[in-house]
């Protein structure tokens, strides 16, 4: 294979080690990797809490700032790709496949356990499950993908250096991040994305198991989940094949189709007018509290502290170690917009789609819930939705439906994953080689299916958790970078 960087080898060395812990010791691993995360969460949940609300504070900065103007690329270009396709994209790499997972689950389980309210199983406990729901999966996250992003993209295309995660510190580091350190940066970037991406395939062959489990009686266990990891891992390399332009853009546009019907069906099929009036209502107390959400560490109340570990610290962590991946792709289908735009459509549109769709699923799941038509409560995450389903006119249809959407996001996330792994080792190459897509998509799987095996997978959540922290540092860095560069460029212009 050519052009493999040092990042390539280093970063299979140490997935090798951490795997064959996994596989060989798989409760020792799972001990160690829940002990250090919950360490982490409970000693930096402040730290995370002020990170993430910080970039919500630049990502609007970046829009009102004079330094909206500027394009990511040289002035004259104009972006690769149409507005839709391209939120399709960032949508389907970013979050796309959580929320058909935890679409009804997890504003169901904050109705039954809400930190807000005094009594769950109420009104108010709805709301706030709603408003939970839209913080943990909105502004904040999106925000923090959008600043990392926007520092690759400008730092790639403005500025013509390697796609690469350490590239984007040279202004305070310079030729340092062209050696050991610099590798040590991109090493911890590509061992975040292989490993969070091996656990959503893990997590969505099991849904996928047990959608097929819930329908047709499709044995649950890890031979049924083997198969459709195999079926899935040829088409997602497939796509990856094609390329950006071809397999991945028209599986983004695909997936978007897909979850804007399976949304109609469920708001027209479900409660309808309920539906309506909890976004409208749940949407603006979401606006209207986000500051007390956003600091909010509950220092003198131990059960609401515990809720916010398990809960909102752990998904800070968990999108944490997702940007290397999310972020890197995003910004390499950003080129040619402007700062300002790319903040726009990466902050606003996925968050309201977001609260959308938590909205619509949410409310039919807590609404069957508290008639007594359905005990969705007691059911595993992954087959809450098609039980929910099956209280509706056409529910093998719509049920067929999801696990079609399921998987095409399934296949989105992981070849968007194997593009960016490409680029990553492969010195930030904007076209990386079939050979090393092919590598990537063969390790993701072989992962997935090994920690499957031994029952892993929360083990492996647990150590991209922990490795969320010091790329949390990096992060910091980064901003610092973009807006050295970004006053350095200003003061430039001013002068010409």
């Amino acid at each position: 294979m050519k052009n493999i960087s040092k990042v390539f080898y280093i970063t299979i060395g140490l997935i090798i080690l951490a795997v064959g812990y996994g596989a060989l010791a798989p409760e020792s691993f799972e001990a160690i990797t829940t002990r250090a995360k919950t360490f982490v969460s409970t000693t930096f949940g402040w730290y995370y809490m002020l990170l993430m609300s910080v970039m919500v504070l630049i990502s609007i900065f970046f829009i009102f700032s004079p330094y909206g103007k500027i394009r990511l690329g040289k002035d004259t270009d104009r972006p690769d790709f149409s507005l839709i396709s391209w939120l399709a994209m960032l949508f389907s790499a970013g979050m796309g496949i959580g929320l058909v997972f935890y679409g009804a689950a997890e504003p169901l389980s904050h109705f039954a356990t809400s930190p807000a309210t005094e009594d769950p199983n109420t009104n108010a406990a709805f709301k706030e499950a709603l408003r939970q729901s839209f913080f943990h999966w909105g502004f904040h996250v999106w925000a923090m993908y959008g600043v990392v992003a926007l520092s690759l993209a400008y730092f790639q295309f403005r500025k013509g250096e390697p796609g690469l995660i350490s590239s984007t510190l040279k202004p305070i580091f310079g030729k340092k991040m062209e050696g050991p350190w610099g590798v040590l940066v991109d090493v911890l970037a590509v061992f975040a994305t292989a490993f969070g991406v091996a656990t959503s395939l893990g997590f969505g062959a099991v849904q996928i198991n047990g959608g097929l489990n819930y329908l047709f009686g499709v044995e649950m266990g890890i031979f049924s989940q083997f198969v459709i990891i195999a079926v899935v891992t040829v088409l997602f390399i497939g796509s990856a094949w094609s390329g950006l332009s071809k397999g991945i853009k028209y599986l983004s546009n695909l997936n978007l189709v897909l979850a804007i019907a399976l949304l109609v069906f469920v708001i027209v099929l479900g409660p309808t007018l309920l539906i309506l009036n909890m976004f409208t209502d749940s949407f603006g107390g979401y606006l209207s509290n986000i500051v007390q959400m956003s600091f909010s560490t509950a220092p003198l109340d131990s059960s609401n502290r515990e809720w916010l570990d398990m809960w909102t610290i752990f998904y800070w962590a968990w999108w944490i170690s997702w940007a290397p991946f999310v972020s890197m792709f995003i910004a390499r289908v950003s080129k040619g917009r402007t700062i300002r735009e790319f903040m726009l459509g990466v902050l606003v549109v996925p968050t309201l789609l977001s609260a959308i769709w938590f909205s619509s699923f949410g409310t039919t799941a807590i609404d069957l819930q508290k008639k007594g038509l359905a005990d969705l409560a007691s059911l595993p995450t992954e087959l809450t939705i098609f039980e929910m389903f099956n209280t509706m006119p056409f529910s093998l249809i719509i049920s067929l439906f999801a696990i079609l959407l399921i998987a095409s996001f399934f296949i989105t996330s992981a070849d968007s994953a194997t593009f960016v792994l490409g680029m990553q080792s492969t010195n930030g190459s904007l076209t990386p080689p079939n050979s090393v897509k092919l590598t990537w998509g063969v390790i993701q799987s072989t992962v997935a299916l090994i920690l499957l095996s031994v029952n892993g997978l929360t083990a492996l959540q647990n150590t991209i958790i922990i490795a969320a922290l010091p790329f949390s540092f990096i992060m910091i860095l980064m901003i610092i970078s973009l807006f050295k560069s970004l006053n350095d460029e200003a003061k430039l212009i001013k002068k010409k």
